[in-house]
Order: C-alpha cells, then sequence, then structure tokens
C-alpha cells in the first residue's frame, strides 16, 4: 500500500517530545512541529524537501515544520537496529515570541530561520548532543527542558552546520500533489534496481510525459533521470562500504545499465570512482 502525505497532529499540549526511533522509515509526510533528528545504528537514505543524500551512523538534523521529508532506512537481515536513532518533536509556538526576541535566544532564532531549508550538523555535534537526547526521553518536566536548551546550545553554536534544501525552495501545501510525490517516491524507492522509463513513472503519477517531467523537477528540484540515478548511487554507497561485492554485481543490483554508466554516474555524484570510494573504507 502506497503511503499518503500526512500532517502529524501533535498539539500544544504535547510540549518537547523526545522518543527513540525503531520504523523502517521511508513515509513520506509532513507535520507543523520542527523535528530534530539523530541516527546513530542505521544507514539510507533521507529526502527533505528538495534535498536527497546518503545517511550514516551519527547523522543529525534540523527541519522546521511543514517541510515534506522521510527516511528510507536499508535492512540487514530484513530489520532495522531497534532504538536506531532518537527524535524531538516541539512547536515554535511553545517557546513564544517575547521570549525568542530576547537577546540571549538571537542565535537559536538564526538556527531556527535557517531551519526552513534543513539544517545538517557534523558527527562530531551528533556525538555531543546524543547523550542529552537520550536524556530527554527519560526525563520530565524541568529536568527535560534543561536538557533541550542544552541540545539547542550545541546546534545554535553549531559551526560546521550546513542547509540541506535548495535556496529558492518553497514548501507547497498542495495535498493532492503532496500524494503524487508520495506515489512517485514510493514506487521509485521499491523499484530503483530495475528500468524505470519516463512513461511508467509518468503513469504513476497519472500524468503525462511532458506534464511530469516538468512538475517532478519543481518539486523535486532535480529531473527525474537525475533523481533515480542519485538513490541509485547511494544505495551503491551503502554496499560499497557495508558488503565484499564486485563492483560490476553492485551496478547491476543498483540498476545501472551498464558497468560503464555506473562508473560515469558515480563519478559526477560521488567525485571518485566506486572502486577508490570503496578504498577510503577499506583501508
Amino acid at each position: 500500500m502506497l503511503a499518503e502525505l500526512e500532517k502529524i497532529p501533535v498539539g500544544e499540549e504535547a510540549g518537547f517530545r523526545a522518543d527513540y526511533l525503531n520504523d523502517s522509515g521511508g513515509f513520506w509526510h509532513f507535520h507543523p512541529e520542527i523535528e530534530l533528528t539523530l541516527n546513530t545504528k542505521s544507514y539510507g537514505t533521507r529526502i527533505i524537501g528538495d534535498n536527497v543524500e546518503l545517511f550514516d551512523q551519527w547523522d543529525m538534523t534540523l527541519i522546521a515544520g511543514n517541510i515534506p521529508h522521510c527516511w528510507n532506512h536499508y535492512k540487514v537481515d530484513g530489520t532495522v537496529p531497534e532504538n536506531h536513532g532518537i527524535s524531538v518533536h516541539f512547536s515554535i509556538n511553545s517557546l513564544g515570541d517575547s521570549f525568542l526576541n530576547q537577546f540571549e535566544m538571537r542565535n537559536p532564532k538564526i538556527l531556527f530561520a535557517e531551519a526552513e531549508r534543513g539544517i545538517a550538523f557534523s558527527v562530531q555535534e551528533a556525538k555531543q548532543a546524543e547523550k542529552h537526547l537520550e536524556r530527554m526521553v527519560e526525563l520530565n518536566g524541568l529536568d527535560k527542558l534543561i536538557e533541550f536548551f542544552t541540545i539547542l546550545r550545541i546546534l545554535s553554536n553549531s559551526e560546521k552546520r550546513r542547509p540541506l534544501c535548495s535556496e529558492n525552495y518553497k514548501v507547497a501545501f498542495d495535498e493532492k500533489g503532496n500524494k503524487k510525490m508520495t506515489d512517485v517516491y514510493t514506487y521509485i524507492r521499491e523499484n530503483y534496481a530495475k528500468q524505470i522509463s519516463l512513461e511508467e513513472i509518468s503513469h504513476i503519477a497519472k500524468m503525462s510525459p511532458f506534464s511530469f517531467s516538468r512538475y517532478f523537477k519543481k518539486n523535486s528540484g532535480a529531473g527525474f533521470v537525475e533523481y533515480l540515478n542519485q538513490v541509485r548511487t547511494n544505495k551503491a554507497c551503502y554496499l560499497l562500504r557495508e558488503t565484499e561485492d564486485q563492483v560490476n554485481e553492485i551496478a547491476i543490483f543498483c540498476g545501472f545499465a551498464s558497468i560503464s554508466n555506473f562508473n560515469k554516474q558515480f563519478r559526477k555524484l560521488v567525485g571518485i570512482s566506486p572502486s577508490d570510494y570503496r578504498l577510503q573504507y577499506k583501508s
């Protein structure tokens, strides 16, 4: 069954929610709350707005409310590790305009503005925040808030944070259109290993190939073929790093038509050859 894009109601009374993650992701959704996510045990591909990247252990991101996102975890033996991450959800209204406008909150206020494009942090910052995120899961009341503000200090003082979505990315509240993108993303995720034609994917979106091409680029920030190659390359990076499979076997498994095409696309997106990429992790 294809997932639908949905708002996840939390409510003002829910406060600052902190939970361990135990699902396999893949659900393209948005919600009005700000979300901080730390991944500690799994690998995969994450999509935040029009940004698509391979994520690894110690991947930490902050995204503003209403930005569509999903994490596609690579399963090992059909499963994803238990408690493979921690997520925190909270409403910006919980902090209040008067509080955010205080001089002491100038850096967090800048941080929340930057989160409108999504933010990724360094591994070092993720490890620094981990123990405080774990305490947020365990604690309640004021003690929980103290941990939250400690994490907020780490994020606000980060000098290595980087934006994820393109500068001109705009969140479009188009339920029908988002459903189309949900169906398309889901189909690509489940079928990237085989050849997917423009006509085939256009049929999934119930659009003509020409209209779909324009629509997809507008909503994802990349052309369909470019996006598909990114998903395949992300999976190939994981297999090169985590398995001993031959490079040509990985190319075929990930849906590339030939080893030469695989090498070309890999160099284009990663900057080095698949073999050199593997050496970085095997040496």
